[in-house]
């Protein structure tokens, strides 16, 4: 059951402490699965290791980089000249925020790359990162914009229209 009342807030040193513990928990999640890549392909399977293996460990430091870095800017806290907590960073556990489409990557990239130790086929899955982008873009961008009325001339004849039918039920009864 929804509670009654309104939604709480978080404040600045929730929002500080909650960015620091889910930056740190993606963190692990990015060392852990270069670990794993690492190892697998790199050391145990060195002589089998081809330039495919080499350019998605590549690919995907690449990705956790630029992941990782966007979501640390955006959570970047700012402090008063006598220390104390001015700006908690945005928060990056909300729901429907850019944080979430970033660590929805990391997530997908760390599994693909743990997955690849099998097969280099699994890096094909990672094409649903940008299948995904394109999505959003049409739903949110695209589409509305495509669909959208164009003027208020379109609009005159619909009063008209919704009229005539205010005056037919009229009628009718």
């Amino acid at each position: 059951m929804a509670p009654k009342g309104k939604v709480g807030t978080k404040g600045k040193k929730q929002i500080f402490e909650e960015n620091k513990e889910t930056l740190k928990f993606y963190l692990r999640i990015i060392l852990g699965a270069n670990a794993i890549y690492a190892v697998v392909n790199l050391v145990i399977f060195y002589a089998t290791a081809s330039s495919w293996t080499w350019g998605a460990f590549v690919f995907s430091m690449v990705i956790y980089g630029a992941s990782y870095r966007s979501m640390s800017s955006m959570a970047k806290a700012s402090f008063t000249d006598d220390g104390n907590l001015a700006d908690g960073g945005i928060d990056l556990n909300m729901e429907q925020g850019m944080a979430e489409h970033l660590k929805d990557v990391i997530l997908l990239t760390a599994i693909v790359q743990v997955l690849s130790c099998f097969s280099l086929y699994v890096w094909y899955f990672w094409l649903l990162a940008p299948g995904r982008a394109l999505y959003l873009l049409w739903v949110n961008i695209l589409g509305p914009w495509l669909t959208a009325d164009s003027s208020a001339a379109t609009q005159e004849p619909n009063e008209k229209k919704q009229r005539r039918q205010e005056r037919r039920q009229m009628k009718r009864f």
